[in-house]
């Protein structure tokens, strides 16, 4: 009989295989996807209740749980930027039972150093909805045109005042909107504000003089005539503000939204992956959140399967990067 010899590292390497087996064993048959969901599903959004971003994954949950044996529930975790949400399904099981519901804040975020982590630090699921943006100020401002900012800057250079959200899609929204139109960030004055509902306060109060704003947050200010918007960062006119042009018709080669969608821990099997995914696709195909998501919210459905949206996101990351050097968070 042939005699083998086995060393002590040779021992230690076959039993470390073995553990490693064993646990990998484990590991796939607790997340496995055959019996999921085993529990309701907890859609993190973070953000405060009330927001667009609240309303629309509530929607978007009620619609989508249709699909699925458990509940989906909404779980506001506001804090910290909106990082707070994220990092806690960053760091939940990849199980599929924390996933979170968020837009290009992930991006923004790491891009002005307030995190380490993006959009790669999680498993994306799909694309929901994209919110249009817009230029706005108020009622009674003397510019009502987004084409001429530009020159009311140059008119007054150090004096025009922008609201925005420390490195929020806002502060990148001004960003991408004076590299385009030619303005220079030493002849404005960024003034910061901890979410929108203070911006919309300040502008009311005429204390800023241009906030970037959308439908859910300024609809019933339009409405009233208190507050006007000076251009849609879209590619056509919003139905609910057919009298305003697009920033594509008054020269401005700019289009800006917030990109809503859903994101698990990485790991998460595809499997699971793919049961989120299949689920949230038959609840945005439904006309009527559709129609409400549009007339209510003023956003649009986009839904984008996992391999799309990924691919989404890589250029989404490589545009806002470009707007973060302008704003200096490179540096």
């Amino acid at each position: 009989m042939k005699r083998i010899n086995i060393n002590k590292f040779q021992i230690i390497a076959v039993a470390s295989t073995i553990t490693l087996a064993t646990t990998f064993g484990i590991t796939t048959t607790a997340y496995s996807s055959d019996s999921f969901p085993e529990r309701e599903v907890r859609v993190v959004i973070p953000y405060s209740p009330g927001g667009a971003t609240d309303i629309i994954f509530r929607l978007a949950g009620q619609e989508a749980e249709k699909q699925l044996s458990e509940s989906i529930i909404p779980v506001n975790m506001a804090g910290a930027g909106a990082t707070l949400g994220s990092r806690h399904v960053k760091d939940a099981s990849p199980d599929g039972h924390t996933i979170l519901g968020s837009h290009d804040t992930i991006a923004t975020s790491y891009l002005s150093g307030a995190v380490d982590y993006s959009y790669d630090a999680f498993e994306p699921i799909s694309l929901l909805t994209q919110t249009i943006n817009m230029a706005g100020t108020y009622s009674d401002h003397p510019i009502n045109s987004a084409e001429d900012i530009a020159q009311y800057v140059a008119d007054n250079p150090g004096e025009v005042t922008f609201s925005m959200t420390p490195s929020s899609t806002d502060h990148f929204f001004w960003a991408q909107f004076f590299n385009t139109v030619g303005i220079s960030m030493e002849d404005v004055r960024l003034v910061g504000y901890p979410g929108t509902s203070d911006q919309v306060e300040a502008l009311l109060a005429q204390e800023i003089d241009f906030a970037m704003l959308d439908m859910p947050t300024a609809v019933s200010f339009f409405e009233s005539g208190d507050l006007k918007s000076l251009g849609v960062a879209h590619d056509e006119r919003l139905s609910n503000l057919p009298d305003t042009p697009t920033f594509q018709e008054l020269g401005i080669d700019m289009v800006h939204y917030t990109n809503r969608g859903l994101f698990a821990p990485k790991g998460t099997p595809e499997g699971i992956l793919s049961i989120l995914e299949a689920a949230f696709e038959t609840a945005m195909a439904n006309e009527a959140l559709q129609e409400r998501i549009e007339n209510e919210l003023g956003s649009i459905v986009n839904f984008l399967p996992r391999e799309e949206y990924l691919q989404y996101l890589d250029q989404s990351q490589e545009d806002l990067g470009a707007a973060a050097r302008t704003i200096g968070f490179d540096e």
